[in-house]
């Protein structure tokens, strides 16, 4: 068995429960040890064998995942956050499958959610943003046309751009390209949740600058969108004029 583990944002107790009891019971752990913390390996057993995925080809991983199953050894696949968003997976999955070698997922944190406790932020505020566009800036992987950073940036709703630290200015261009002035709310946050964490409150024209003078060049999330510093509506859930199926409106005058 092969299991697909979200390892989480960055700090070692912000793994889930049961991707803890994985890396326990793994015969074999293969890490991305760009991003993931190794302080989530002295989980593992003495004997756990483990690779840097870092220094390894998507067929040295899989190389190594069938010499586990021919062992009868389960396999741990620890990816960043959580292993959908950016986790280069399903690449792994099809081959498994061609393979007949099972596989699961364990759901992980993301940094977005991360970065958003970091800053004690809700995405979504009633009457400012309701949407979370997840996206990235367009580098050596290119973007699908219709996902081109200036025509998100036309819904003026909240922005989470990950792997793009290091194309401030492409990105800044694009956002205002698309109708976002300069002057709309922005945040970098660099390693979320880790020990040396940091975070900037700033506005798109000062992206830049700010991570030049932070010397901030990967390992960032940036965020854009009224939502950092605007006014909102009171949540309709808890108002007291508001029925749910659990509470009547009467209940709560």
């Amino acid at each position: 068995m092969v299991d697909f583990v979200g390892a989480g944002p960055g700090a070692e107790d912000l793994i889930t429960v049961r991707g803890m009891k994985l890396i326990e019971n793994a015969d074999q752990i293969i890490y991305a040890g760009s991003l993931v913390n190794k302080e989530l390996l002295k989980y593992a057993k003495k004997d756990c064998k483990v690779y840097n995925s870092a220094y390894m080809t998507l067929e040295e991983v899989i190389k190594a995942i069938k010499a586990a199953e021919k062992a009868n050894k389960n396999t741990v696949r620890l990816h960043t956050g959580d292993p959908s968003i950016y986790g280069a997976i399903k690449e792994q999955m099809v081959i498994l499958e061609k393979e007949n070698i099972k596989y699961r997922v364990c759901p992980g944190v993301s940094s977005f959610c991360a970065a958003a406790a970091s800053l004690n932020l809700e995405y979504t505020l009633p009457d400012v943003s309701q949407t979370v566009i997840i996206t990235r800036t367009e580098g050596r992987t290119k973007m699908p046309e219709k996902e081109d950073i200036s025509l998100l940036a036309k819904h003026n709703c909240t922005m989470v751009v990950f792997l793009s630290a290091a194309l401030l200015g492409v990105l800044t261009e694009k956002l205002k390209k698309g109708g976002l002035s300069g002057d709309t709310p922005a945040a970098i946050v660099y390693k979320a949740s880790w020990p040396d964490e940091k975070k900037f409150i700033c506005t798109v024209d000062e992206l830049e600058k700010t991570a030049e003078r932070e010397n901030i060049k990967n390992t960032a999330l940036i965020i854009i969108g009224r939502v950092l510093n605007s006014e909102f509506e009171r949540s309709k859930l808890y108002d007291p004029s508001f029925s749910t199926m659990f509470r009547n409106e009467s209940d709560s005058k």
